[in-house]
C-alpha cells in the first residue's frame, strides 16, 4: 500500500522512520513486513523547520483490513501499477527495413533501447563521436579554444545532457510512467539508486559518461548497432513516403521507418530538412544569460541555519518575474554547486550553458537567466520558418565579438549591467567559465528588451533570494538554446505532418526539454515506430 504526505523532521533517523509508520497507521510491529521509498523531497519554505516529506510503499500482513480502516483518508490507499508494458514485439521475420534512430542524445538512447527491447534491432545514427571521445574534444574548446564542430557539447553521444547537471525531473504529465522506465534503466546502466525516490535527481557528467557507454553495450547485445561519425546528409522521400538517407561518407541506407532525435543545435539538417519539404514551424525559446553567485550565498537563503547539512546538499531555486515590457524573465537550468560551460557548435559563435557533477561542491551557483522570446521577434518570420535559428546565430555571433573572438565569453558584474557600464574588475565572485572570460558591457550582445527585463528582473529576484543581485554576481554571455527554435510537426501517430515513415522527436523537434522529457518522448516515439512496423506487416484482410 502507498503512504503519501508523510512528514518528518530534518534530523530524524530511521528508527523515527519506522516507528512514525507504526503510528501512522495504527500498526503493531508484527503487521509490518517492510517498507520502501517511493519518493522524498523537503519543504524548506521555513528555513528553520525543514521537514522531509515521504511517499512510502508498505507492505503489511493485515493491509486489507488497514486499508478498509483508514477508508477516506487520501493518504493511504493501495500502491499503483506502475511496471512499463511493451506494446509489441517484433515479427521474427521482418519484411521491413530495420528501423533507424537518428541521434544517440536521450530522446534517441531510449528510443534504440525501447526498440531493441522489443526485437527491432535499430540502427543508432550520431554525427558525433562515442562519449569517451567526445568528451575529449569537447575538453579541447574548454582549454585550448579549439572547436570541433562535429563533436562537441551540442554533438555526439549522450546528446546534450551529457554535460549539464544531469537533472532527472520534469513537469509533463506521465500516466503511463514511462519516466519511471527511465530512471530504472538508468540505474540499470550505473545511476544511484536514489534517482528512483528523491524529488529533484541528478547524476552529473562523469556519472552521465559511463550510464551511456553502457546503454549502449545494453542495446548492442539485443541486436542494435551504433554508427559514429555518420551524419546525415539528405533524405530520400517518394510521393510524402520517406524511403532511405544519404549519409555524408556517400553511404545511402534504405529506411521507412525514421526516428529523428537530433537535438536542438541540429541547425544544418533543420535546413536540409525544410529544403526537402518536410513541415517545419517556429516556435518560441527564450534567450539571455547565466548568473554566477557563491553556492553559500544560495544555501544560506534557502536553508538558513541548516545551510550546509549534508542531507539537504546544495540548495537551488526557481525565479520568475513578469516584466513591465510584457516579457517574462526567469531562471532556467539552475546548477547548483556547477560551473558556466561554453557550449557552441558552430565557428565564430559563443554560447554558454551549465554543468554540474553528481557531488555538487564547486564553489558557485549557476544558473541562466532568460527572457522568452517569439516568431514575432525574427527578423523573417513568418516567411521563413527557420528565422529563430538565424536570430540565435545573430546574438552568438556578437557575443563572440564582444568575448575577444576566440571563444572567451563576455562577461560583467550584475551592478555595472544595472548600472549601464562595462565591467573592468571582477569582485569577489570569480568566473567559472573556461576558456575564459572577457569584460564588457553585456547590452552589445542581447536584443534591448531582453536587457530591459533582466534589469528589471534581477532587483526583483533580490527580493526573494537576499543577495540575489548582489553588486559582484557575475553575468555571462550568452544563453541561447534553451530550447529548439524549431517544431517538426508530427501527428496523432508521431509522424510528420507530411512525410510518412519521418517520427521527429525530442527537443531537437520541438517536443521535449531535458534528460527525462526527452527520453520519455523517444519511448513513445519508439512505441508508435513499433506499431506502425507491426502494422505495415500484417497480411492485408
Amino acid at each position: 500500500m502507498r503512504l503519501t504526505e508523510f512528514k518528518l523532521p530534518l534530523d530524524h533517523s530511521d528508527a523515527d522512520l519506522h516507528a512514525a509508520i507504526l503510528k501512522r497507521l495504527g500498526i503493531a510491529e508484527d503487521d509490518l513486513i517492510g517498507y520502501s521509498i517511493f519518493r522524498r523531497s523537503h519543504d524548506a519554505r521555513k528555513p528553520g523547520a525543514i521537514v522531509f516529506i515521504y511517499s512510502l510503499d508498505v507492505e503489511l500482513k493485515n493491509e486489507t483490513a488497514v486499508l478498509k480502516r483508514l477508508r477516506g483518508d487520501r493518504h493511504v490507499g493501495p500502491t499503483p501499477d506502475t511496471a512499463y508494458r511493451f506494446v509489441a514485439q517484433a515479427p521474427r521475420n521482418p519484411a521491413l527495413p530495420r528501423p533507424v534512430v537518428i541521434g544517440s542524445g536521450p530522446c534517441g538512447l531510449f528510443a534504440g533501447l525501447i526498440l531493441a527491447q522489443m526485437g527491432f534491432r535499430p540502427i543508432i545514427l550520431e554525427r558525433g563521436k562515442s562519449v569517451r571521445e567526445r568528451t575529449k574534444d569537447t575538453w579541447g574548446l574548454w582549454r585550448q579554444g579549439q572547436l570541433n564542430p562535429e563533436s562537441n557539447v551540442q554533438f555526439g553521444e549522450g546528446g546534450a545532457g551529457t554535460f549539464s547537471d544531469g537533472k532527472l525531473y520534469s513537469q509533463i504529465k506521465d500516466p503511463h510512467f514511462r519516466g519511471r522506465k527511465v530512471l530504472t534503466e538508468f540505474v540499470k546502466a550505473g545511476a544511484p539508486p536514489e534517482i528512483l525516490y528523491v524529488s529533484k535527481p541528478h547524476i552529473g557528467t562523469f556519472k552521465l559518461v559511463t550510464m551511456v557507454e553502457n546503454m549502449r553495450a545494453g542495446i548492442e547485445a539485443l541486436g542494435g548497432e551504433f554508427r559514429f561519425q555518420s551524419r546525415v546528409e539528405d533524405v530520400d522521400i517518394d510521393n510524402g513516403q520517406l524511403r532511405g538517407l544519404q549519409l555524408a561518407d556517400g553511404e545511402f541506407i534504405a529506411a521507412t521507418h525514421v526516428v529523428l532525435a537530433i537535438g536542438h543545435s541540429a541547425r544544418d539538417s533543420f535546413e536540409m530538412l525544410h529544403a526537402r519539404g518536410v513541415h517545419i514551424e517556429a516556435k518560441p525559446f527564450s534567450i539571455g544569460v547565466r548568473i554566477e553567485h557563491p553556492q553559500s550565498l544560495i544555501d544560506r537563503a534557502r536553508f538558513g541555519k541548516n545551510a550546509g547539512n549534508p542531507l539537504l546538499g546544495a540548495a537551488d531555486y526557481k525565479l520568475v518575474h513578469h516584466c513591465d515590457n510584457g516579457r517574462s524573465a526567469y531562471s532556467f537550468c539552475m546548477c547548483p554547486g556547477g560551473t558556466v560551460v561554453a557550449a557552441t557548435s558552430e565557428p565564430g559563435r559563443v554560447v554558454t550553458n551549465g554543468m554540474s557533477q553528481y557531488s555538487r561542491n564547486e564553489r558557485n551557483a549557476n544558473s541562466a537567466i532568460v527572457v522568452g522570446v517569439t516568431p514575432a521577434d525574427f527578423p523573417g518570420f513568418p516567411d521563413d520558418p527557420l528565422a529563430g535559428i538565424a536570430f540565435q546565430r545573430h546574438w552568438e555571433s556578437l557575443a563572440f565579438e564582444a568575448g575577444g573572438g576566440n571563444y572567451s565569453a563576455p562577461a560583467q558584474r550584475v551592478g555595472d549591467f544595472l548600472a549601464g557600464r562595462p565591467s573592468t574588475a571582477l569582485g569577489s565572485v570569480l568566473p567559472s567559465y573556461t576558456p575564459g572570460v572577457h569584460l564588457t558591457d553585456l547590452a552589445r550582445c542581447l536584443p534591448d528588451y531582453v536587457v530591459a527585463a533582466l534589469r528589471e528582473s534581477l532587483p526583483a529576484f533580490g527580493k526573494q533570494i537576499a543577495g540575489f543581485a548582489m553588486d559582484d554576481a557575475l553575468l555571462t554571455g550568452v544563453e541561447t538554446r534553451t530550447s529548439s527554435p524549431i517544431r517538426i510537426t508530427r501527428n496523432e501517430q508521431f509522424q510528420s505532418l507530411n512525410t510518412r515513415g519521418l517520427f521527429p522527436a525530442g527537443e531537437g523537434a520541438g517536443y521535449a526539454g531535458g534528460i527525462l522529457s526527452a527520453a520519455i518522448d523517444g519511448i513513445k516515439v519508439a512505441e508508435a515506430v513499433a506499431l506502425s512496423q507491426i502494422e505495415q506487416t500484417m497480411p492485408a484482410s
